[in-house]
């Protein structure tokens, strides 16, 4: 998995001021992310799980507030 896929996990999840917010649910420092970005360090695979799982959430989430919506 790349840096740029947790980019684009971490803005459909939380809007452009993602890092510190992917940070706190993963866990970790929001400096960790940005070492992440930056390639400094390694995204550890156990990362890419919990990140599935905060989008699959978000997914079922979203999707019962859209069943209650108006069409």
């Amino acid at each position: 998995m790349t840096p740029t896929l947790l980019r684009e996990a971490g803005e459909a999840l939380y809007g452009a001021r993602w890092q510190s917010d992917l940070a706190r649910d993963l866990r970790v420092s929001d400096r960790t992310v940005r070492r992440w970005m930056a390639v400094a360090n390694e995204i550890p695979a156990g990362v890419w799980a919990e990140v599935s799982h905060l989008v699959r959430e978000r997914r079922l989430w979203l999707t019962e507030i859209g069943k209650k919506l108006p069409r």
